[in-house]
């Protein structure tokens, strides 16, 4: 495995990270994985014992990031990728409905956690001009009722990203769009949230779910992960669809 890259991949338990982890650790890499729910994490490490340091844990406790990079070079030695993976959706409430706490919890989740992640990763990721994916939404362009707080939390991930390309020219870092998934956040939007959300876009939602036009997980999970293996760093700092032309060589 002289050529496997070492990846913390947060939000590892489920869904998108979880069809991006088994597309890397198929291919040889290794993983730190950190997630909320610890036995998918668990199974993660017995199905691929060499391959996998877990670490469980609430992402909106920002010494996290501290400690993903530590394990990462006390188990593995090294430090190559790096793919923001998790977010919570809450407060999916309207402006005059939500507090400030309400925001500022989502943004420690959303955008604080990103940035310590980044932070205790930049030495390491310079070292092996290593990349950074951030995994963001069309929500970041688009403003959507009771999305507020999401919506412009991702739109920070987006220029964090361009921050990190425009500051560390041996990082490549990209956010990436990855469409309207089958996961667990579009379950909780049709049987959670829909009573809060606008009629029209809660019906939208239960269609493409019915209608069977929701994308797989590992749809945009397999572009992600091979981004944090070898995304060139023209693309460095820009925001794009998983199914972008640009991203043609990754699909």
């Amino acid at each position: 495995m002289a050529s496997s890259k070492v990846i913390i991949l947060t939000g590892a338990s489920r869904g998108i990270g979880l069809a991006a982890a088994h597309y890397l650790l198929q291919r040889s890499h290794r993983l730190v994985v950190v997630a909320r729910s610890e036995q998918p994490l668990q199974e993660l490490q017995k199905q691929y014992p060499e391959q996998v340091a877990i670490l469980p844990g609430d992402l909106s406790d920002l010494s996290l990031g501290v400690q993903a990079v530590d394990l990462a070079h006390r188990e593995f030695k090294q430090l190559d990728g790096l793919i923001v993976n998790h977010g919570v959706l809450d407060p999916v409430k309207r402006l005059a409905d939500s507090t400030a706490e309400e925001w500022r919890s989502a943004y420690d989740v959303n955008l604080f956690s990103a940035l310590a992640m980044i932070k205790a990763a930049l030495q390491s990721l310079r070292k092996s001009q290593g990349r950074v994916v951030f995994v963001s939404s069309g929500a970041a362009a688009n403003a959507y009722p009771t999305w507020g707080a999401y919506g412009s939390a991702k739109a920070a991930l987006n220029h964090l990203s361009m921050t990190v390309a425009s500051e560390e020219k041996d990082i490549t870092s990209i956010a990436i769009r990855p469409g309207v998934v089958d996961t667990e956040m579009q379950r909780e939007i049709r049987e959670k949230h829909n009573t809060a959300m606008d009629a029209s876009d809660a019906k939208r939602f239960a269609e493409l779910k019915t209608s069977g036009s929701l994308l797989k997980p590992e749809q945009p999970g397999h572009v992600i992960a091979r981004l944090a293996i070898d995304a060139p760093s023209d693309l460095s700092g820009k925001f794009l669809s998983w199914d972008a032309a640009e991203l043609k060589a990754f699909q």
